[in-house]
Formats: structure tokens, sequence, C-alpha cells
């Protein structure tokens, strides 16, 4: 199965994939859907990450109560400031591939901030097919409306004059 998600924000590239690799933005994108666990101590996924490697393993809360997966998240391919991809063994999949790519939008080469969001799946559930395409959709589609208010809030606190 293919999906792809795409939405533009308010923000520069560099702010976005900020928050695209921080654990902090993960978990928002996430929450209340899905919470998601990380090792204590852990801040954020950088450069130094390990390819094909698992970097940790993470659980998966439906709506922050009751596990529903486990994945040993691993990233194959890494282009700090624009692109990666995660394809991580998850025990509800036969096979996931995450690839977010950020890039300047148009507005941002007219000298405005602005970034593109990008997000492409490809997924192979090992049940339930149909639901699980379904609910993989929703859950995207509210990570895309997470960002998009987020990155909105921060405009409009950025742009106040007040005190």
């Amino acid at each position: 199965m293919r999906l792809s998600f795409t939405t533009e924000v308010p923000a520069s590239v560099e702010d976005v994939w900020t928050w695209s690799t921080s654990i902090r933005g993960i978990k928002l994108e996430m929450w209340p859907i899905l919470k998601i666990t990380f090792p204590k101590g852990m801040t954020g996924i950088d450069k130094d990450t390990t390819l094909a490697k698992p970097l940790c393993r993470c659980q998966f809360l439906l709506l922050g109560l009751v596990p529903i997966d486990m994945s040993k998240l691993t990233f194959v391919e890494f282009d700090p400031g624009h692109r990666f991809v995660e394809q991580s063994p998850l025990l509800s999949m036969r096979s996931w591939r995450h690839e977010r790519i950020v890039t300047p939008s148009e507005g941002a080469i007219a000298g405005a901030p602005g970034t593109v969001v990008t997000d492409n799946l490809e997924f192979s559930p090992r049940f339930g097919a149909p639901m699980v395409r379904f609910f993989v959709r929703k859950f995207f589609e509210h990570r895309h409306a997470v960002l998009a208010r987020t990155f909105a809030r921060r405009t409009l606190r950025a742009g106040r004059t007040d005190k």
C-alpha cells in the first residue's frame, strides 16, 4: 500500500527539520491518537544516527493507554535538513517505509519563509489491510494537521507586537 501527504507551513526549512527530527515534535504530531515511547534522555534523531541498525525500541499506545504495536526504529537514509527514510520492523507490518521530505516552498524562494513537508508511506499489513490503510491514512492526516497548526501558531506568536 502507498500513501502520500503534503503540507505547506509558514516556517523555515531549518525549523521544520528540527521539529521533524525531535522526540518532542514526533510525540506531539502523534498525540492524542498514539503515544510513542522512546528511551529516557533521547531528544532527537541527528546526522550521527547509525543507518540500517535499530536506533531503539518504541512502543505505540493507542490513546496513550492501550499497547497496539512495537517498532525497532531504524533509519536507512538520512540527508540532514532535507530528508529521512525510516524503515522499521513493526509487529503489525510485513514491511513499513516512511520517507519525510522537507523542502523550501515557492514563498520561501520569494523571501517569505515557507516549507513543504511530504510524507511518503509504503507498507504491507500482516492482517486487516483495509482497516489498517484507513487508520494509517487518518493518522497521517492528523499528523499533518498538527504540523500545520503548530507552525501557524508559531507564526502568529512571532508576529505579535504587543507585550
